[in-house]
């Protein structure tokens, strides 16, 4: 069994909505939204993640926007999880103790991009970070983004730290799921991709972290509560529902497509940050098409 319960659900990697021109975080946007999510039933909110749009995140804004979600997050009953990954283990660290101070529940730590660590190398950083760490620890896996993986052997021997309590799988490989949940009992096993959410449950995940439960967290957390339940035709049944919407939103690199879908539903401005450039016009055409098959529009 998973050595922290609370790591099973629905999590939504939600998005850092900001003002049309994009030179600031839209705070009043960020409560709707978390609002939205608690609604929803989600088990919590991930911020300043990928989806979050977290590299291009200023240095002032960084604290702000996490002491601010944790606020909103704790008042709903949605546990907050700040994206503190770096390739640097040193800003790591400091990143981990911005999430401490904010008042976060965890942290969500990546592979280090770039630079491309060994596995040994890998071992130390995490295992450096969840030392110096007094927050639980998602492990975040997800080699498309940093050009490495943590393989299962790794997972196992940073599994057995106490402070490490999840993993993020993003290979998209349910082979390496499989592995990691055999050799890693310990650990929540959480789905990094919309799509592989079921897939992943039916060799031993507990949840998702999720972009598409931005736009529908209800069928997201009820995904989720079926497969927990052993309820599979059900499960099936919202995997087939939300398919559609799983594979738009991959159209283009994440967050383009999520933020041209919250765009169109009226709940966000839809800016992002250079380089990161508004979704093309055959993407927004397939955005607007998949959310009106979701009844979302």
């Amino acid at each position: 069994m998973p050595r922290d319960p609370r790591f099973a659900g629905a999590f939504t990697a939600i998005i850092t909505p900001f003002t049309a021109d994009g030179s600031a975080i839209d705070f009043a946007r960020l409560e709707q939204q978390i609002e939205f999510q608690a609604a929803g039933g989600v088990r919590g909110i991930v911020v300043a993640g990928t989806t979050g749009e977290s590299p291009t995140l200023g240095e002032h804004e960084y604290p702000k926007l996490l002491a601010r979600a944790a606020e909103l997050a704790r008042a709903r009953g949605l546990l907050a999880i700040a994206g503190t990954g770096s390739n640097s283990t040193a800003h790591a660290l400091e990143l981990q103790r911005i999430a401490r101070d904010a008042g976060m529940d965890a942290t969500l730590s990546v592979n280090p991009y770039y630079n491309k660590p060994t596995q040994e190398g890998l071992y130390r950083h995490f295992a450096s970070i969840a030392d110096a760490a007094t927050l639980p620890i998602v492990l975040y896996n997800i080699p498309g983004r940093t050009g490495v993986a943590i393989s299962p052997a790794t997972m196992q021997r940073l599994a057995k730290h106490e402070r490490i309590v999840a993993n993020k799988e993003a290979t998209g490989s349910t082979d390496s799921a499989t592995e990691i949940a055999i050799r890693c009992p310990e650990l929540a096993l959480l789905s990094g991709d919309d799509s592989m959410t079921l897939p992943f449950a039916s060799v031993g995940a507990v949840g998702v972290v999720s972009v598409v439960s931005n736009l529908a967290p209800a069928k997201v957390s009820g995904l989720c509560a079926a497969f927990l339940k052993g309820d599979w035709n059900a499960a099936r049944a919202l995997h087939r529902e939300l398919f559609d919407l799983c594979r738009a939103m991959f159209l283009e690199t994440n967050p383009i497509p999520i933020k041209a879908a919250m765009r169109l539903l009226g709940r966000d401005s839809g800016s992002l940050r250079l380089p990161m450039t508004e979704a093309s016009e055959p993407t927004i055409a397939a955005v607007r098409e998949a959310l009106t098959r979701a009844g979302l529009r």
